[in-house]
């Protein structure tokens, strides 16, 4: 399916989104929000997608907000609405995320919401001409989109304050020192190696994926022992699916396991 912000495409169990306007290097509009938050309302609902992809057609993944169309909406002091099959996609309301994974795989410039939407992802792909910033105090307001509470979460608290409060840009070596991407590859190669990841978690039992998220989240928002605590309740319900018995007999027959997510 084509949009005009979006291109969003199947690939097996994946679910493939791309920004769709790389002449003007993928401006993120109101549009593109709303059909954003839509194509991860669809990988969310849908049973036979288990990993999401999102990258940016041509070169740059995106240059941010397009500034013009956003100022209105931000002095009322809110995100716009959104449709209710709609899935939020910075994460910004903890009690309706996205429940299955998303890689990200970023190339050239990267600004403001493409480093936010990277930190409400799971994993991060960068090409190595990747120019991040989070530049908003540059532009006379500050990150609203998650970096302030995530980025010092991923990077340390020095690193995130000397790229927020300066809105100064890095590059994908520095953002892989400090954790912000896990893998850096040439230009051209960041959406297949992307595409790699999420098929790799794809093949892995869906149950035990999205459980693994969703504690792991769970342990980052309210603490350790809020996670250990959630641990065998939700071991017990992943267990007694059919996944978790098909497990054991491709261990018992030394196969690969076919998992069906139930």
């Amino acid at each position: 399916m084509t949009n005009a912000a979006l291109t969003v495409e199947r690939h097996g169990h994946l679910l493939l989104i791309g920004f769709n306007r790389a002449d003007k290097r993928n401006a993120f509009g109101l549009d593109s929000y709303r059909e954003l938050a839509l194509a991860y309302g669809e990988l969310d609902r849908d049973p036979e997608l288990r990993c999401g992809v999102l990258f940016g057609h041509g070169p740059h993944f995106t240059a941010g907000l397009d500034l013009t169309a956003w100022a209105p909406e931000l002095a009322k002091g809110r995100m716009p609405d959104l449709p209710e099959q709609a899935i939020e996609p910075f994460g910004l309301d903890e009690q309706r995320r996205l429940s299955k994974p998303m890689v990200v795989a970023a190339s050239g410039v990267s600004y403001t919401v493409a480093v936010e939407l990277m930190l409400a992802a799971d994993v991060r792909v960068a090409a190595s001409d990747c120019r991040f910033g989070q530049l908003e105090v540059r532009r006379g307001f500050f990150a609203c989109g998650g970096a302030t509470v995530r980025l010092s979460q991923e990077i340390g608290w020095g690193n995130a304050m000397d790229v927020l409060l300066s809105g100064r840009e890095f590059s994908a070596e520095e953002a892989h020192r400090w954790g912000l991407v896990q893998r850096v590859c040439p230009p051209g190669e960041h959406l297949p190696l992307a595409i790699e990841i999420a098929s790799g978690i794809a093949a892995a039992a869906p149950l035990g994926v999205q459980a693994s998220l969703r504690l792991a989240r769970l342990a980052r928002r309210d603490g350790p022992e809020a996670g250990i605590a959630a641990l065998f309740p939700a071991l017990d319900k992943v267990m007694r699916s059919e996944d978790a018995s098909e497990a054991v007999r491709a261990f018992e027959q030394r196969r690969q396991a076919v998992f069906r997510g139930r």
